[in-house]
């Protein structure tokens, strides 16, 4: 759904050039008062940091993020889901990624019933055909019910609404969502717009083992055991509210509809902490539980450090908001899935936003990891491929924090940003994004509001 200009574009990144030329130089004077102000920069967010419980991190500045906008995964999701979310959850704010994790637990749940057993192994070469090919059902219960009959079933839950699941274990097509803080710092819903991309054809043509019809009294010998490997605690920690509040409601329906292979599902909690040594220990800590399932991790990097210790355990890692493109081909024996769609996707949809708003000098900050990494390179790909001058985009990157008692330092960083002059920053980044705005702000560089 990209949006592109060609020669029009490039005609307007040469005359932003030549006009910043002309500012920098002042016509030749050295008199200040000849100096052209620096444009009004226009600030834009991605799945990382648009939601509310970032907007949290400005209490003591009311308005700052006013006018900021960004993209996220977000299936436009109807009140009866947010009711039953909240019934769980009573005080949830944000929803961003609360429907790829429910439907992460119960497509496993439903590649378990399908199997005829636990064993991971089992439940992985079910998972993508869930998604595809048989009678199609968008109800935990009715869902549940065609699978102990061994029917083949095409899940359309909540935040798979089109295309099933790629090979690679994805979906082929996903809805985004553009999201507004308002003055309050908030999300402004009335303004979110949707938008889709991907596409269906992409849906994996593999045929799964065939299924395990139910016979009476049929009963697993142990019940189905999820992990959770979600951000408790660091730098993503605003997103966990809502991956909670979708795995637990998830469990809990999959359980009032008699469970999978005669039992109820059990979870068992855990935090990945935003950081390879915290998630690393809760995977040992999960595979010593004997938990056949892995709901997670939050962060792409998070993914990619945890990885091999999963796939050794022969366990099923699945997340609902890993991002990265790279993870689409990861040697991961056939044991990862996620129901968030990749950042080529993304890239589309938020380029797509930046140009609609005329924006010609573009900065890119990204944390240096896997997740930064990578979006960042295909933001720029996709500005470039519309006409953006190179000499129009700066990229700046980052080490994130060590933990949340070592706090960013972007001083240096917005320095740089000034005197690039951009007239729109992107920020790519969790929670240590609002160092990187509050730095600008300091710095000196006029936020448009």
């Amino acid at each position: 759904m990209l949006m592109r200009r060609g020669s029009r574009n490039a005609a307007l990144a040469a005359c932003a050039s030549f006009l910043f030329t002309v500012a920098v130089t002042g016509c030749g004077s050295d008199d200040p008062g000849n100096a052209v102000a620096p444009p009004a920069v226009r600030l834009y967010g991605t799945d990382g940091n648009m939601g509310n419980s970032f907007g949290a991190e400005f209490t003591d500045q009311a308005g700052l993020l006013a006018g900021m906008k960004g993209t996220t995964p977000l299936t436009p999701l109807s009140e009866d889901f947010k009711t039953r979310l909240r019934s769980v959850a009573p005080k949830l704010g944000d929803v961003v990624y609360a429907a790829e994790t429910y439907d992460a637990v119960v497509i496993s749940a439903l590649a378990a019933q399908l199997a005829g057993e636990v064993t991971p192994a089992r439940i992985a070469e079910q998972i993508n055909g869930v998604t595809t090919a048989g009678t199609q059902c968008d109800t935990v219960g009715d869902c549940l019910r065609l699978a102990r009959s061994g029917a083949d079933i095409e899940y359309r839950g909540v935040s798979l609404k089109r295309g099933g699941f790629t090979d690679a274990g994805e979906p082929s097509t996903a809805t985004f969502a553009t999201l507004h803080f308002d003055t309050n710092n908030q999300i402004n819903d009335g303004k979110t717009e949707f938008v889709g991309a991907g596409n269906e054809a992409d849906t994996t043509r593999k045929r799964p083992p065939a299924a395990e019809r139910q016979r009476p009294n049929n009963r697993s010998e142990q019940p189905l055991t999820i992990g959770g490997l979600l951000p408790k605690t660091g730098d993503l920690a605003i997103l966990y509210p809502p991956l909670a509040a979708g795995a637990a409601l998830a469990i809990k329906e999959i359980n009032s509809e008699g469970g999978v292979l005669g039992r109820k599902v059990q979870w068992v909690d855990g935090d990945d902490g935003t950081r390879p040594d915290v998630a690393k220990a809760t995977v040992r800590e999960h595979v010593a539980a004997g938990v056949h399932v892995i709901i997670g991790p939050g962060a792409s990097g998070i993914a990619r450090a945890v990885l091999p210790d999963v796939v050794a355990a022969g366990v099923v890692l699945f997340s609902p908001c890993n991002t990265d493109a790279g993870l689409s081909t990861v040697e991961d024996k056939g044991l990862y899935f996620r129901t968030a769609p990749s950042d080529l996707l993304q890239a589309r949809a938020l380029a797509d936003v930046i140009l609609r708003d005329g924006s010609q000098r573009v900065a890119i900050v990204a944390r240096k990891d896997s997740y930064g990494d990578g979006l960042q390179s295909s933001v720029r790909t996709e500005l470039e491929r519309t006409g953006i001058a190179a000499d129009q985009l700066k990229l700046l990157s980052y080490e994130p924090p060590a933990g949340p008692a070592t706090p960013l330092d972007f001083s240096a960083g917005a320095a740089e940003l000034k005197n690039f002059r951009p007239d729109a920053v992107v920020l790519i980044g969790f929670g240590e994004s609002a160092q990187v705005i509050k730095a600008l702000a300091a710095a000196g560089v006029t936020l448009r509001h």
